[in-house]
């Protein structure tokens, strides 16, 4: 069952999975871009899928390939989940 996407749940996941992946975790906040934190596109597959098993949100690379900040990712997750 997924979690509920509220904006400070999905915040620490995404800053927790960002972590995992390699990320300074003191390097990320929300107006973090993913070329500061040296996240790929892999990566990006990579958190994908934790929003995914996390929060029932699914998110494909065109949802994510426009997006250069952190909180954009939070934002999106957070409106697909109300949605």
């Amino acid at each position: 069952m997924a979690v509920q996407a509220t904006s400070e749940a999905v915040e620490k996941e995404i800053f927790d999975g960002l972590a995992e992946l390699g990320a300074d975790r003191d390097a990320v906040s929300r107006d973090a871009t993913f070329e500061d934190l040296e996240v790929d596109s892999l990566d990006l597959v990579e958190l994908s899928q934790i929003i995914e098993e996390k929060f029932g949100v699914e998110l494909e690379g065109d949802d994510v390939q426009d997006l250069q900040k952190v909180g954009e990712v939070v934002d999106l997750v957070v409106a697909r989940a109300a949605a």
